[in-house]
């Protein structure tokens, strides 16, 4: 049954769709409006960063908080929200603007303005864990090495091209692997088992399946199933073998080839002997020691479907 919508915190990133995010969190209060009369809306523009986070940690008298932009202000909001009780957080709902739109993609949720929140307004309510690594939480994807590095590429060229998605993705992928290919050794520890060591080229601790804007990294990855999907491309490996791998991850066909590893944890201690790229929802991590849990259905979120998996 859908859920009903009635006290709607929107917290919008302004920068969003190459600076329309403004205009677009308007067309969403209107659009809401039209298809919830009865409901109160506050609109809030994000102003600096982290800006979100801190409007999610005082969201509690809010039944519902929504986010308008991409992955980023998802992960800040996720982290605002669990500053909170529990019982004090917020429904979380998505109208997916951004460059990769991962988390959105995963809930089901369709992307643009008039789609998403028609799929709000019938939404149902679904229990989601979060993950949390070094304290801080993460909502689809935590990854090491050069994933991470494209990543971050990925970042610089939305800012001086504009441009957005898989293609973006694709075009810091080759670049990375041109200039930062390389392996890392790591020793980690999964649950109650035994350490494990070996060189990784890509590290990938996922939530929910998708990464760098649509790419199937752990195609069964499930938002509600308790633990983390970890997918690990090892070492020794070539440029060319790396590079079909990429283009078979888009579908999520790369499972299967000899170079991958997928394992399923709860709770993973990973140490580096030197300092990896690292990213959490597309945001930059440092370190060489990460210790890295899962909330079981810590988080509500607004799904129209079945997560994808």
């Amino acid at each position: 049954m859908p859920c009903k919508l009635e006290n709607i915190l929107l917290i919008a990133n302004p920068a969003s769709q190459n600076g329309n995010g403004a205009r677009l969190a308007e067309r969403a209060m209107e659009m809401l409006f039209r298809k919830m009369a009865d409901a109160s809306i506050d609109v809030v523009l994000t102003r600096y960063p982290h800006h979100a986070a801190e409007l999610a940690a005082t969201s509690s008298g809010f039944d519902t908080l929504i986010t308008l932009g991409g992955d980023g202000v998802v992960h800040e909001a996720v982290n605002g929200l669990m500053q909170l009780a529990p019982e004090e957080r917020p429904r979380l709902g998505v109208i997916p603007t951004g460059s990769g739109n991962d988390f959105a993609r995963a809930l089901g949720m369709p992307q643009g303005v008039k789609r998403a929140c028609e799929a709000l307004c019938r939404s149902s309510e679904m229990p989601i864990d979060v993950g949390r690594v070094n304290g801080s939480f993460f909502i689809e994807t935590l990854s090491f090495g050069l994933d991470a590095a494209i990543a971050h590429d990925t970042v610089e060229r939305r800012r001086k091209t504009g441009r957005k998605g898989a293609l973006l993705y694709g075009e810091s992928a080759i670049h990375q692997l041109k200039h930062s290919f390389r392996a890392y050794s790591y020793t980690m520890t999964a649950d109650d088992g035994a350490p494990e060591s070996g060189e990784c080229i890509t590290f990938a601790v996922q939530n929910g399946p998708f990464y760098g804007g649509g790419f199937k990294i752990c195609p069964d990855a499930r938002l509600d199933d308790g633990a983390f999907d970890i997918c690990i491309s090892h070492a020794p490996v070539s440029r060319a073998r790396a590079s079909f791998a990429f283009l078979r991850a888009k579908g999520g066909k790369h499972l299967g080839m000899p170079e991958f590893t997928l394992e399923h944890a709860q709770d993973i201690v990973v140490d580096f002997d030197e300092e990896p790229p690292a990213q959490m929802d597309g945001e930059a991590l440092t370190g060489t020691h990460f210790e890295v849990d899962l909330l079981h259905d810590a988080i509500r979120a607004l799904t129209p479907a079945p997560p994808s998996h």
